[in-house]
């Protein structure tokens, strides 16, 4: 039994199911009538194009975000979450004119100071991973540069390998050195 059928769900007409279907040969006792018609196809059909489930699968329309920058975002929320608790807790202290509410306000103010840190970690982060990562798309990205340096490398390690091989096969003919 779907969740659509279940007791008081609303069907497509508007109407209400029970959650039971009973037949009408049940309550007369005869299975002749049990048999399907060609009316009955006909509902079965209708209430099968009626049927919408709860809910759609979407795919995701952002990105998840890089493991450094989301462990920033952690840590920033925590800080602001534990900032905001010591700021209410002073203020509640200082409605009840207790003796702990001097110690909150100084804790709430350095507290507040490492949150505003930990935003500005998270956007300095973000911004760090995507030069790095080569996402912004900027003709100044540091990533591209690395990316150059990094295929040059790699081809002049191959190149040198290729030599080597060489020289290796020839039996050392046309080395310069026998280093």
């Amino acid at each position: 039994m779907g969740t659509a059928e279940r007791r008081g769900a609303p069907r497509a007409g508007g109407t209400r199911g029970t959650g039971h279907r009973i037949s009408e040969a049940t309550f007369r006792g005869d299975a002749a009538d049990e048999a399907e018609t060609p009316v009955r196809e006909r509902e079965k059909r209708q209430e099968q194009q009626y049927y919408r489930p709860l809910w759609v699968e979407e795919p995701a329309r952002r990105r998840r975000l890089p493991d450094p920058v989301r462990t920033a975002a952690v840590r920033a929320v925590l800080l602001i979450a534990v900032t905001l608790i010591q700021a209410m807790v002073a203020f509640l202290c200082t409605m009840a004119g207790s003796w702990l509410a001097f110690p909150m306000v100084i804790s709430s103010v350095v507290s507040t100071i490492a949150a505003t840190w930990g935003a500005l970690d998270v956007w300095v982060t973000r911004q760090v991973w995507n030069q790095r990562h080569g996402v912004v798309s900027v003709p100044s990205s540091t990533a591209r540069t690395l990316r150059r340096e990094r295929r040059r490398a790699r081809r002049q390690e191959r190149v040198t390998a290729r030599t080597q091989e060489r020289i290796r096969r020839r039996g050392g003919a046309g080395q310069l050195s026998h280093s």
